[in-house]
């Protein structure tokens, strides 16, 4: 989700987290990142958004903080999701190419064909082309895929580019990862 510039000085923005090696690890809001700083856990790494002022002191509101000590998490991974399958196809039809937010779940295989329910056997589509592929395959309807799906990478980049748009100072963060 993109968030407007209007919350961008708010307790609610979002302040990527990175790791004591600058691995970016998650996104957490404002408020969360501050407890960290205040706590010794975490240092201010880049403010591009100003000051949050209480009654006797200012905190420079953070856009990205590094953690103190080095922790060794999962490798954070894109979860099967009918969002993460939108952003995959990048909110294009993969039939037809058409480009809009009101898309459907296809399985390119049906399920009661003996498809399953992976990331290579979904798909982004329009409601007109879901329905004129329905329950068949791509051959008996011929239709062609734009591209075949897979699963997306588990790139710092790709988990955490979508908040590029508006927060363009956490590209250096996030392409070396």
């Amino acid at each position: 989700m993109l968030y407007s510039r209007a919350i961008e000085g708010t307790m609610i923005a979002p302040v990527l987290v990175l790791n004591a090696n600058y691995e970016p690890l998650h996104v957490c809001d404002t408020r969360r990142a501050l407890h960290l700083i205040i706590g010794g856990k975490a240092r201010l790494v880049a403010n591009g958004r100003g000051y949050i002022h209480t009654v006797r002191l200012s905190f420079p509101s953070p856009s990205v903080i590094q953690l103190q000590k080095m922790i060794h998490p999962p490798r954070p991974y894109p979860h099967l999701s009918k969002k993460e399958i939108f952003r995959r196809d990048e909110y294009t039809c993969q039939y037809c190419g058409h480009k809009t937010m009101q898309l459907t779940v296809d399985h390119v295989v049906p399920r009661f064909r003996g498809g399953t329910h992976a990331w290579s056997n979904l798909v982004a589509a329009c409601p007109p082309c879901n329905r004129k592929k329905g329950g068949r395959l791509l051959e008996e309807v011929r239709m062609r895929l734009r591209r075949a799906p897979k699963e997306p990478p588990r790139s710092a980049l790709y988990l955490f580019g979508h908040y590029l748009g508006e927060y363009s100072e956490w590209r250096s963060f996030l392409e070396g990862w």
